[in-house]
């Protein structure tokens, strides 16, 4: 059945999963909504150009060289940039601007790229292919990939305290706190763990999402609720935000597992298939791929609720971002 309600369309259904439960949730049309006309593919080019740019010149080519090209080779290999594109849409959602939010978009770029370095070890998920290209540690060697995911983690507080301007230093200080926390061992650390610890074992929905909120969704809550801390917020949108950036979190991981189980590595420019050979827990696993598809797009749906309350202009972008990261083929 399609209602309208805050202006946009939904579509209300009743999704029984695999486990038995039923959820009834609103489904958000795009099509007709007050955010069709955003240009946004556009807007991701143009903010991914500038985080490019940044990137390359936050690590020139200096002594010792083998460190800085590796961590150029893993920082600059491409990628969407949601995590950055995401913090700078969240600050310019509270009547921020791009130019306060662009290093610490940069610096969760940094972090992100470390994490992927060392998620692919040997030691931990061993994987040959990132973003198309030979892992870090293929390239480079492991001990050198050890070496440049510490060297970019550390970089990017450093940036962050070197590059920011006309930010309050309690602002920045809430801002390291944030980003700290989403890292450590109460945030992807903790999920890293739980991951590692549960391969092969039989988890329950509840376990799953303890690992994907702390392992993914963790930094994704930190991108947003960094970026509204440097636009000017309240507590009432920060926590509008959190949720939000929960739900497209945990929603970035359901896809992530349909489409390691739907499509090739070429497609997905990393080793397809890589959690059922390690017998890891993923959604499509305990809800099935079909459950775990409209889990998915509750989740988007969720998300897209929190933003109801903001300017619609000025969330457009997040609207289409959870829109993209439930449609995305890669």
């Amino acid at each position: 059945m399609i209602i309208e309600q805050d202006g946009l369309m939904w579509n209300l259904s009743a999704i029984r999963f695999n486990n038995g439960i039923t959820y009834q949730f609103k489904s958000f049309i795009m099509q007709g909504s007050p955010f069709q006309g955003f240009e946004f593919e556009a807007y991701m080019a143009m903010k991914a150009k500038k985080i490019n740019k940044m990137l390359d010149e936050a690590i020139p080519l200096r002594h010792p060289l083998k460190i800085n090209d590796a961590m150029r080779y893993s920082l600059l290999a491409g990628g969407k940039r949601v995590r950055p594109i995401l913090c700078i849409a969240s600050c310019e959602l509270v009547g921020g601007d791009e130019s306060l939010a662009m290093p610490i978009a940069c610096a969760i770029e940094m972090i992100h790229t470390a994490s992927l370095i060392h998620d692919d070890l040997p030691c931990m998920d061993n994987d040959d292919l990132r973003r198309g290209k030979p892992t870090n540690h293929k390239v480079f060697g492991e001990s050198t990939a050890v070496l440049a995911g510490d060297a970019l983690l550390s970089l990017a507080f450093e940036y962050i305290a070197c590059n920011t301007n006309n930010v309050s230093p309690d602002r920045l200080v809430r801002v390291f706190a944030e980003l700290s926390s989403a890292i450590g061992s109460k945030g992807l650390v903790a999920g890293q763990i739980m991951d590692i610890e549960n391969e092969g074992k039989v988890v329950s929905l509840k376990e799953l999402e303890y690992i994907h909120v702390h392992k993914t969704a963790k930094l994704l809550e930190a991108c947003v609720v960094c970026g509204v801390i440097i636009g000017g917020e309240n507590d009432n949108d920060i926590e509008k935000v959190r949720i939000y950036a929960r739900c497209i979190g945990l929603l970035f991981q359901v896809v992530d597992d349909i489409l390691d189980v739907t499509k090739s590595s070429m497609e997905l420019g990393k080793t397809a298939g890589k959690d059922l050979v390690s017998n890891k827990a993923t959604y499509p696993k305990v809800m099935g791929i079909d459950g775990a598809k409209n889990f998915a797009y509750h989740l988007m749906n969720q998300a897209v609720q929190q933003l109801a309350c903001f300017d619609t202009a000025k969330a457009a972008p997040l609207y289409h971002l959870a829109y993209y990261i439930a449609n995305r083929q890669n």
